[in-house]
């Protein structure tokens, strides 16, 4: 199995983005999934910082959309399990 690649939109002092990043660590730890997160700040791109304004966190997960400010426990758990 591959590791399941996750893009974090996020910013600097965002409580959400810390919250989400813990969350995709734990439920990474908790079914023993690979994953490859990348974090980007949607601050240093003007492009990003319109596309995505107040919309942080927001995560893909492989490519796909896949939450807006908070995460879902059960649903990731789904998305990694399915990977």
């Amino acid at each position: 199995m591959s590791d399941v690649s996750i893009t974090l939109y996020t910013r600097e002092d965002c409580h959400l983005c810390e919250e989400a990043l813990t969350t995709i660590r734990r439920v990474a730890d908790e079914t023993g999934t690979a994953v490859d997160v990348e974090a980007v700040d949607v601050d240093t791109d003007p492009d990003l910082r319109e596309e995505y304004g107040d919309r942080v966190p927001y995560v893909v997960v492989d490519g796909r959309p896949a939450f807006k400010y908070r995460i879902d426990d059960a649903a990731l758990r789904s998305l990694f399990i399915e990977a």
